[in-house]
């Protein structure tokens, strides 16, 4: 119904690091740290928050994550974000189901209608990968669809992630849903390093009830307009580097279902993992971060 018009630069592999933009070796400047701290906001951090992270576990939770200031419970918000879903309660028949669907479809596709829609890409970055905070300067800058939003891996919580992503859609077109992700994070063959004592394995994603109930309240934010399975890219960490990742894969596309789902984790020197780089990044920002991803010497003033 909707296309995403992708244009990507054609750059020769010698062109990957062109003098004029190569890094300095000098280390970053206050007043450039000062104005990244400015530009962005890490979901859960605790510099961000007039409470503690005590008070917050105590309180449920249940306040916005840019908003020091305590709000007002929603019944209706609790009550879907608890899991009391359609698919947890058990009291809906299959003819019910099918109904919300159809009304939740319905509804997203009046939202978005207009030749000036463009479906929006999330992109979930961890704090946990290196030299994270300059990532959403490098991303693609003539597709304005992709959305960044970094997350403190130490402290954020599942709740403060799908808050952060409602938020955005609803600021990027309101009604939207996903059509595209991104999540980028550390990890390894089989598993995923989501949040700090949360590793998502396939055993790991068929019993532990918050992890569970992430993924299932993400499959409600992803588009049901789309025509072809919506796409979660993995990046970062190599996930199916043995078969268990290929099981956790497939616990995660039963979770989320009834929406279709495809995850992708290709490897970045292939020609799969280059048009996953090119769908989100600009490729020759992202091959110079990436060579200067573990240096304590730097200088971004060139892709600033």
């Amino acid at each position: 119904m909707y296309s995403v018009d992708r244009v990507s630069e054609d750059v020769p592999i010698h062109s990957w690091f062109p003098k004029e933009n190569m890094f300095s070796f000098q280390t970053a400047t206050t007043t450039m740290q000062a104005n990244f701290r400015k530009h962005l906001r890490m979901v859960g951090s605790r510099r961000m928050r007039a409470q503690t992270f005590a008070d917050r576990r105590e309180k449920s939770f249940s306040r916005s994550w840019s908003d020091p200031t305590p709000i007002k419970t929603d019944p209706l918000h609790d009550s879907r974000d608890s899991g009391d879903l359609q698919e947890s309660c058990g009291t809906l028949d299959e003819g019910s189901a099918d109904q919300i669907w159809e009304e939740e479809r319905e509804e997203e596709r009046l939202a978005c209608q207009g030749e000036d829609f463009i479906p929006p890409k999330i992109m979930l970055i961890s704090s946990k990968v290196p030299k994270a905070e300059y990532v959403p300067n490098i991303i693609r800058r003539d597709d304005h669809s992709i959305i960044p939003i970094l997350y403190d891996h130490e402290h954020a919580t599942f709740d403060d992630i799908l808050e952060e992503i409602e938020k955005k859609l609803n600021a990027y077109r309101r009604g939207c849903k996903i059509w595209r992700m991104l999540i980028f994070c550390q990890g390894g063959p089989g598993h995923l390093y989501l949040l700090k004592n949360k590793v998502a394995t396939f055993a790991k994603v068929e019993k532990e009830e918050d992890m569970i109930l992430f993924w299932k309240r993400l499959s409600r934010l992803m588009t049901k307009l789309n025509p072809e399975p919506n796409v979660i890219h993995v990046m970062g960490c190599y996930v199916l580097g043995n078969p268990n990742g290929e099981k956790l894969f497939q616990n995660l596309k039963n979770l989320m279902k009834p929406q279709s789902i495809t995850f992708e984790s290709p490897l970045e020197l292939s020609a799969q993992g280059k048009e996953m780089i090119e769908t989100y990044f600009d490729f020759r920002l992202y091959r110079l971060w990436k060579t200067r991803q573990h240096s304590k010497l730097l200088d971004y003033d060139d892709i600033l």
